[in-house]
């Protein structure tokens, strides 16, 4: 096992020695539950990475949205470059959830669009899961969804070993038993393709390799990992183990059983719906269901897969589902399950059941599935809370459930920066727009940022149309945005491609902006959830990474939740200003890398004049080809996945120009 290593420039300061000593104690004394306090800039995310070094667990790191997953897993293989650090979020760019409304007689289809690169990242987590010890896996609330069985899926692989005698035919049968597709011409993820004694194999969680399996007979004499981009041998294996294109992918004996136990359900509900003398439901039941057996009989997959899972993982009604937590407890008996902003994740994954259940239970009165398709669910909440052998909650501000739970709770007050929480100012509300506005230049003549959060999202867009129309640089975000381009635009604003970033609750937690010097909350008297004391205290905290942060709450009164935010925030300033004089501390705003974009007019460009690629020159074409893939990997790296498919498929043209 590789172990857990921090690699950073820092060491523990402030209270960061202390809680690190506190948890991971409490975490090897056996303890279930422990909870991080800390505010916003004190460091958590460093001192949970010191934490699992401490322990030495493999872990999972959940939050409540994919902005902040995103920003985690960055930082995670930044603390852990030598360790397996995987990324597991949902993987569609648009969902809609097939739906029935009874009233309009109105279904509504799933539509839906597959993100390839997060698919990949997906299940590279868990193949590397049931591969290596020292897994980090960062997950939004997808985790908490339904999985095909880990047991399952650790069996249906195939070991590969030099020496060892295949049968090529069984070979191949097993591959596209395990999902894989067989294309000699366009050879992509999920593929194998097969040339005189040579197999190739690209793995469905491979980036940019795929595995060259060369006989002797039926004999494996070589495995090498190629370079999808050049074809250059890459690595020399003695070994290889290849998992299969999808968890839910079962061996056909157990698919089989499965089909059975489906046949023998629908037969049951038709029945009901006979004696109840519902034809419309009994068809439209029949007619669906027996589809999909026969795409599931003759490819082992059918659309919708999911709301089988019952059957397919052999689990009896009303058991929980299998999901990824339990591919860690798959080979790991003691890991780390780290809930990152508790205050808001928590109470998520607390409601994630009760809105999956209602609808689907219409769809099963009405005949569009089978009752089975209730058990393809999230986790109910206590079935969550129970799963791990230790869990950490991290937040700023939590609830008293997570600290009713703790056997250890660790405070993180003090910032190893030195910085300051902002300076709060209460200003009228009557004029907030224009007040804001005169504020706003103060700032952006510094180069620095500011962050608005609004009650609305049309409020978010007429005031960026507003700005905007007075020539300011800016840009809005709600929920409505996919993670991909919320990524994009708050790199965007780091840059300073521009100023100010308007929002509505996005902007509470987790965004680590330190560019951001001001952060204005309008309304901020209008009592709710946007407004309480939490959220309040979070969307502060916002300018709490930069040395000259200040906030600016507009209002006309000063409500109750204002009153105590201004306190705690007033009280943990005056903390901090004693811990800087005492050690001669100069507060500094903080730094956070960020890589600059690839700038390369050169070969892009020049590729998309030609006329016709095939016109190429050979070594020009292998200039066109490297380049395009240096982007292809930035793109990839930055979490711009869009970008980074757009390059791949353009370097397919190419290559078969």
């Amino acid at each position: 096992m590789n172990k857990f290593k921090v690699v950073s420039d820092y060491e523990p300061r402030g209270d960061q020695p202390t809680a690190i000593e506190t948890l991971s104690g409490s975490i090897m004394q056996g303890n279930q539950y422990q909870t991080l306090i800390g505010v916003t800039g004190s460091g958590k995310t460093y001192t949970m990475a010191k934490v699992i070094e401490k322990v030495q667990m493999p872990t999972l790191i959940m939050t409540h949205n994919k902005t902040l997953a995103a920003q985690l897993y960055s930082e995670f293989r930044s603390f852990f470059p030598n360790n397996h650090v995987e990324y597991f979020i949902s993987y569609y760019d648009y969902y809609q959830p097939e739906a029935y409304i009874p009233r309009q007689d109105l279904f509504i289809e799933k539509d839906s669009s597959i993100n390839e690169e997060l698919e990949r990242l997906r299940l590279s987590t868990t193949a590397s899961l049931l591969s290596f010890d020292d897994v980090i896996v960062i997950a939004s609330v997808s985790a908490n969804y339904g999985l095909g069985s880990p047991e399952e899926y650790s069996a249906m692989v195939q070991k590969l070993e030099i020496g060892q005698d295949y049968s090529q035919k069984q070979l191949l049968l097993k591959l596209v038993e395990m999902g894989y597709k067989r294309n000699d011409k366009f050879f992509d993820r999920s593929d194998f393709r097969v040339n005189g004694d040579c197999l190739d194999i690209y793995p469905a969680y491979f980036e940019d390799e795929y595995i060259k399996i060369e006989f002797f007979g039926d004999e494996i004499e070589y495995i090498s990992r190629i370079d999808y981009l050049t074809n250059n041998k890459k690595e020399e294996l003695k070994s290889f183990t290849l998992y299969s294109v999808n968890p839910f992918v079962v061996s056909n004996e157990k698919l089989a059983v499965a089909i059975d136990g489906i046949e023998k359900e629908l037969a049951q509900r038709l029945e009901f719906y006979k004696k109840e003398d519902r034809v419309v439901e009994y068809q439209r039941l029949k007619q669906r269901t027996e589809f999909d057996l026969e795409m599931l009989e003759a490819t082992g997959m059918c659309k919708g897969i999911e709301n089988y899972s019952r059957h397919l993982t052999g689990l009896k009604e009303g058991e929980t589902p299998y999901s990824l937590i339990d591919y860690f407890s798959q080979k790991h008996k003691e890991f780390l399950l780290i809930v990152d902003e508790s205050h808001v994740s928590l109470p998520q994954f607390r409601g994630m059941y009760a809105g999956d259940r209602s609808r689907k239970e219409v769809l099963v009165e009405y005949g569009f599935r089978l009752p089975s398709a209730l058990d393809n669910r999230p986790l109910r909440f206590e079935e969550f809370i129970n799963k791990a052998p230790h869990f950490l909650f991290v937040s700023a501000t939590p609830k008293e459930l997570e600290i009713e739970l703790s056997s250890a709770v660790a405070k993180q007050i003090i910032r190893p920066t030195g910085l300051l929480d902002p300076i709060i100012e209460i200003k009228d509300s009557t004029h907030q727009v224009e007040t804001l506005y005169d504020e706003i230049k103060k700032v952006i003549v510094k180069n620095q940022r500011v962050l608005v959060t609004v009650l609305t999202k049309k409020m978010a867009e007429e005031l960026a149309k507003y700005y905007t129309d007075l020539g300011l640089k800016v840009k809005y975000m709600h929920s409505e945005i996919d993670a991909i381009e919320r990524n994009q635009i708050i790199r965007a604003l780091r840059l300073g491609q521009f100023d100010i970033l308007i929002g509505i609750n996005l902007l509470r937690e987790g965004l680590d902006i330190p560019e951001t010097s001001l952060v204005a909350i309008l309304d901020a008297d209008k009592e709710g959830f946007l407004r309480s004391e939490t959220a309040l205290i979070q969307t502060m905290g916002r300018a709490a990474r930069n040395s000259e942060g200040k906030v600016i709450l507009f209002a006309k009164k000063i409500t109750d939740s204002m009153q105590r935010a201004i306190d705690i925030t007033t009280a943990r300033r005056e903390l901090q200003m004693k811990y800087n004089e005492e050690h001669n501390i100069i507060p500094t705003t903080t730094t956070r890398k960020l890589d600059e974009n690839l700038k390369v007019e050169e070969y892009d460009d020049i590729a998309l004049k030609r006329d016709k690629l095939s016109k190429i020159p050979a070594s020009e074409k292998k200039k066109i080809l490297d380049e395009l893939n240096k982007q292809m990997k930035q793109a990839a790296k930055d979490l711009n996945f869009e970008e980074a498919i757009r390059l791949r498929d353009k370097i397919e043209k190419i290559k078969e120009s």
